[in-house]
């Protein structure tokens, strides 16, 4: 039986693979065309180390020299020694470009619908003829009909043949514009995938959650691959706009409660109306402080770049040093 591996880069690439049982994983990398960085394949040397992010796997023989014990505890592995054991995704600290590897993939797509959910927020669904790999939490470049414009969105749940992406609408925006006045189902779309390095990885730790605007995107993906696959850990989202008409997905974001174990929901205002009865101010303001230092927790943050600094700053000052932060800003284009 195969396995589906991915192997993702510092540059943000991710590439997909099948892996035999019990083959080596060094040799299948290298069989579809992914030339990993190698030396003396006899687990000594650690040209070819990387790190497991998620899955199950064994390895055959590592020289002491090459990974110390800390190493192996952080899940670091060499893909001359490493033998899969289920579906995985690995890591490697250095740019595709050194494996003479393709770039992501160039796919096209139909409109299959379009929705706006709130004042600020459309939701776009594309039909493809395959389905699409990607990791939770990566993004794709959607070419904008009509203009010569590319944006970036993620992907708002799991990977397959339907996609789904939250859409900021901007008063003047070309792809805002285009899902206003002219987008129709059918339209063809044509996009770059997949992109990112911010991704889930293997989850060993409490999970915090933490979408500014449409940043909730690529938190939704993740939450159905928990929702999905089965969560032990406690997760806690915290969602952060400016108003209540700026809310979106609340129906689903309630249900994951029904299949995520201990699931968590903080939703923060900073600009409310007065009769706004729930929280209000910043995201940083209404973390679980307590929570954060009883235990070490992941943190997976998603926004525009203002607000991933202020949680990186606020991080720094509570000296929260077993929280292990992932995050995306992303630039919020203005036309």
């Amino acid at each position: 039986m195969n396995h589906k591996v991915a192997f993702s880069f510092a540059d943000g690439k991710t590439l997909f693979f099948p892996v035999g049982a019990n083959e080596i994983l060094l040799d299948a990398a290298l069989r579809n065309g992914i030339k990993i960085p190698l030396d003396c394949r006899e687990g000594v040397c650690g040209t070819c180390q990387g790190r497991c992010e998620s899955g199950d796997y064994s390895q055959d023989y590592v020289d002491e020299e090459a990974l110390s014990s800390l190493d192996l505890q952080q899940r670091k592995m060499l893909s001359c020694q490493t033998r899969v054991k289920s579906d995985a995704t690995f890591y490697f600290d250095f740019d595709s470009s050194l494996c003479n590897a393709p770039g992501p993939v160039q796919v096209r797509g139909t409109v299959s619908a379009v929705q706006q959910v709130s004042t600020s927020t459309a939701i776009l669904q594309v039909q493809l003829d395959q389905a699409l790999d990607f990791l939770p939490g990566q993004y794709a470049r959607l070419s904008v009909p009509g203009t010569d414009s590319w944006r970036s969105y993620s992907f708002a749940n799991l990977a397959g043949n339907q996609l789904q992406f939250l859409v900021r609408l901007l008063p003047d925006g070309v792809m805002s514009n285009y899902l206003r006045e002219r987008c129709q189902v059918g339209d063809e779309l044509l996009m770059e995938a997949p992109l990112g390095a911010f991704y889930l990885r293997h989850v060993t730790k409490p999970l915090v959650l933490v979408a500014g605007g449409t940043g909730l995107s690529a938190l939704l993906g993740m939450l159905d691959e928990l929702a999905a696959n089965g969560c032990d850990q406690p997760v806690h989202l915290y969602y952060g706009v400016r108003g209540a008409e700026d809310l979106c997905e609340a129906a689903r974001i309630q249900a994951y409660a029904s299949s995520i174990a201990d699931f968590r929901y903080t939703e923060v205002l900073s600009a409310p109306s007065e009769d706004w009865p729930g929280k209000r101010g910043y995201l940083t303001e209404h973390f679980d402080l307590a929570e954060l230092r009883d235990r070490s927790a992941d943190m997976y943050l998603c926004g525009p770049p203002p607000m991933v600094e202020s949680v990186q700053q606020w991080l720094a000052d509570q000296a929260l040093d077993g929280v292990q932060l992932y995050y995306e800003k992303f630039t919020q284009s203005n036309i």
